[in-house]
């Protein structure tokens, strides 16, 4: 007893002197492990806030991680001659550098994720409210990077967990095939559909955070890519039932493609990459994932890609004759041109006099006689998508990572039209397809379909969802390069043709001629025009994975553009059809 009190005396006296020492023993914040930091909720809420910092950089979607699909489509061409060329004309080389800053970003993502992932363990029962919606953004965030991942680059590594970086197995992982890789990503989003609030719950929810509807839109969207038509439309079903949230179509189209808190996160939005607005950014336009500036400009560059030399943004894309003569082949119920050409590209016409800003471009009144502003010296369309030129914000666009309009990456009439995809891949034309296509349409006053238009014939309903609803609602956005790949047009001479006259465009100095009648018979004959899918070879639907990664990881292979393989028996192979070319006029 008395030794006890001896030492009891000598602890207290020991402690009473440490107490009064100057120097403390503290962690510092800046130099925290991972022994020290991710053991709270409020720790994990930082990393979930930087995960979400990594899908608006320069690889991710604040630039060339979104545009560089939008040019692998057909509805947009590199205007430039520069910077995208390679990725118009399906020519990217091993030895580039722009081909891996989407696996830079992703990878960055990944791992951010995976911390997250550790900490919140395996079994979702225990976890608090809290930890259950932290766990879910991580999950459905890493989705989303997977998601990107095997859709540019088809067998990237598959890593999962934040453990295996501790050696070098993990640090250079080995390629995983395509469809492990979409495993993954089918998981994580089904995942994240049980862990995440829907955005009826409000706050945070209803303004930017990935909810259970974003997480069932990607996990539709993913079914889709192996053709699990049917898995989908049960999803989607659910969707529009309202299960997952409560979404609408805005009646106002262009409502999609404004900045301020009026517009953006609203009701059509399922998710959407957070930017800040105009005025309220700061100066330092930050290219690298990095990210430290406290007066980054925290916006996009993808209005500078897309902005005509003359309004001071560096016209990289322009749009296709194609898209611009879709449009103008179909009138409203009222006679007037569709409305979402008006937001999609920046031409002059007649039916804008009185119609929202008006023809305007930028601040500046267009006139009939300007008929329309080209890009740039080498002709092209401007796109109007995702930039001011409609709204009259400022006169001239301050180029690099200004763009403060949220990117809308799934909308309520993606989720309609994929539905009616679906439908039609299950059960041919029905009704309920005709009708949620026609709910997309009324929303731009157009005329319905009928059901007896397309007579039974699947193929001719799918032509009509593919080549004409999809371009005219989503023309522009980052979407449709993934669209070609999976409906298998790459593998098919019919489609590839098609696709070749799709992106067929003049490249003139001479102004007057842009929107001139285009015609890809008259390629060889006309040396202004020009097709980016006639340098296509097989494989090349996906970037090569870059030299310097290969170099620096013993562990990875090249892909199919790596090695020019040909993807068509992977696709037929799985049971997958393309569906045939088909003239909606007969």
């Amino acid at each position: 007893m008395k030794l006890l009190k001896y030492s009891l005396a000598f602890l207290f006296g020991v402690g009473t002197l440490t107490s009064c020492m100057d120097n403390l023993d503290v962690v510092n914040p800046n130099q925290q492990t991972t022994a020290t930091f991710g053991n709270t909720v409020d720790d994990l809420e930082e990393c979930v806030i930087a995960a979400y910092n990594h899908i608006r950089m320069e690889g991710s979607y604040a630039r060339v991680g979104y545009t560089i699909d939008v040019c692998r489509g057909d509805e947009v061409w590199n205007s430039s001659q520069v910077w995208y060329l390679e990725f118009d004309d399906f020519t990217v080389l091993v030895t580039g550098d722009i081909a891996w800053w989407p696996w830079r970003e992703w990878y960055y993502t990944i791992n951010v994720c995976n911390f997250i992932l550790s900490r919140t363990g395996d079994d979702d029962s225990q976890l608090s409210e809290n930890m259950r919606r932290i766990k879910g953004q991580a999950l459905f965030i890493r989705g989303l990077a997977y998601y990107n991942l095997a859709g540019y680059y088809q067998n990237p590594p598959l890593i999962t967990s934040y453990e295996t970086y501790s050696s070098l197995d993990g640090l250079y992982g080995a390629n995983s095939t395509y469809d492990e890789v979409l495993d993954q990503v089918e998981a994580d989003f089904q995942q994240a559909m049980e862990l995440l609030p829907s955005r009826d719950e409000g706050s945070e929810w209803a303004g930017g955070r990935a909810t259970c509807g974003s997480a069932a839109g990607f996990y539709a969207r993913t079914l889709m890519v192996r053709h699990k038509f049917s898995e989908a439309l049960t999803v989607l079903e659910d969707i529009i039932s309202g299960r997952y949230g409560t979404y609408r179509l805005m009646d106002n189209y262009g409502d999609n493609f404004r900045e301020g808190t009026a517009y953006e996160n609203n009701d059509e939005s399922l998710f959407e990459v957070q930017f800040l607005d105009y005025a309220s950014q700061g100066t330092d336009d930050e290219w690298t994932p990095v990210n430290t500036s406290p007066n980054a400009t925290q916006g996009s560059a993808i209005e500078s890609n897309f902005a005509p030399g003359d309004f001071g943004g560096w016209a990289d894309l322009s749009a296709t004759n194609w898209l611009y003569d879709l449009f103008k082949s179909e009138r409203t119920t009222s006679g007037t041109l569709d409305p979402r050409l008006y937001w999609t590209l920046g031409t002059y016409e007649a039916d804008w006099e009185g119609f929202e800003y008006g023809n305007v471009a930028y601040t500046e009144t267009l006139t009939a006689s300007d008929t329309i502003r080209t890009n740039n010296n080498y002709g092209g369309i401007p796109i109007a998508k995702y930039t001011n030129l409609r709204t009259g914000l400022y006169s001239t666009v301050v180029t690099g990572l200004h763009d403060g309009i949220n990117v809308r990456l799934m909308r309520y009439s993606d989720v309609l039209l994929r539905a009616a995809e679906c439908e039609n891949e299950v059960n041919g034309p029905t009704q309920r397809a005709i009708d949620w296509i026609n709910e997309v349409r009324n929303r731009a006053d157009l005329p319905d379909l009928q059901l007896s238009d397309f007579a039974g014939n699947a193929d001719k309903l799918f032509e009509q969802i593919a080549n004409v609803e999809r371009p005219k609602e989503f023309g522009c956005e980052f979407g449709r390069g993934f669209d070609l790949i999976r409906w298998g047009f790459f593998y098919d001479a019919d489609r590839l043709q098609q696709m070749k006259e799709h992106s067929v465009v003049r490249i003139t100095a001479d102004k007057s001629k842009v929107l001139l009648p285009v015609s890809y018979s008259d390629i060889d004959s006309d040396s202004e025009l020009k097709s980016g899918f006639d340098t296509y070879v097989a494989g090349h639907e996906f970037l090569p994975i870059q030299q310097q990664l290969t170099n620096n990881n013993p562990n990875l292979q090249g892909n199919s553009a790596n090695y020019g393989t040909d993807n068509s028996s992977y696709f037929r192979d799985n049971g997958w059809t393309v569906r045939p070319v088909v003239d909606l006029d007969d």
